[in-house]
């Protein structure tokens, strides 16, 4: 499988990193998610520091969040690693979404402001464009569909919590692009539920954002299955 090079995924919302630390982790954390670390690869504080052209504090700082995201772990006397991924973790991982992400549609539907809602016809109109993109093209925009629904529901808590959850279920599907072909329809999944956010539908965006993670997780389930 080719390995995905540099891009815009994972970057903070608002702009820049407000610190070393916060810089060191969404460097760190694309690495991860884009596969350029690869499930099992051994982690080096050196090489990282060396790398990122950041201290080692701010390293340790990082490694020890995404430590805590599940994306590192640690063994005492061997190392650290990037952590690996198997059906009990999408399983797992899908059991949280499927409640989360059908909230966080439902409430971008009911409280979306008039920003909101000019970003998603912006949205809606990329989908409608119908030009063909690269899998990583397809990656990013479905990247920014997420966010956007994460944001509109304007609960930073679920926001935030949605964040780390997706950066799990994007290492999948970067995982999973070279043995299947389900990327454009599921990124092309969004269009009628952008659309029902967009007319306030709230019980409608949820039960669609809870069809679209169910999708998501039979997908990936039969690739990890037949690997």
């Amino acid at each position: 499988m080719a390995r995905a090079g540099p891009a815009r995924l994972l970057a903070p919302a608002g702009g820049e990193a407000a610190s070393l630390a916060d810089q060191a982790y969404y460097a760190i954390r694309e690495l991860i998610v884009t596969l350029q670390f690869a499930p099992g690869d051994p982690i080096s504080e050196r090489d990282l520091t060396e790398r990122l052209r950041i201290g080692r504090t701010p390293i340790r700082e990082a490694l020890r969040q995404l430590a805590q995201e599940k994306l590192v772990e640690v063994f005492p006397r061997r190392g650290m690693f990037v952590t690996g991924v198997d059906v009990r973790d999408l399983a797992r991982l899908c059991e949280v979404r499927r409640v989360l992400e059908p909230e966080a549609a439902r409430l971008a539907a009911e409280r979306a402001t008039q920003e909101d809602l000019t970003e998603i016809a912006g949205l809606l109109e990329e989908l409608e464009a119908g030009r063909r993109r690269s899998d990583r093209a397809l990656i990013d925009l479905d990247e920014r569909i997420h966010r956007t629904i994460y944001r509109t529901s304007h609960n930073h808590f679920l926001e935030e919590t949605l964040e780390e959850y997706y950066a799990l279920a994007l290492r999948i599907w970067m995982m999973a692009l070279e043995f299947t072909t389900e990327l454009r329809d599921a990124v092309e999944e969004h269009h009628p539920l952008l659309d029902a956010i967009a007319r306030g539908n709230v019980l409608r965006a949820g039960d669609l954002m809870r069809a679209h993670v169910e999708h998501f997780e039979d997908t990936m389930r039969q690739v990890l299955l037949l690997r």
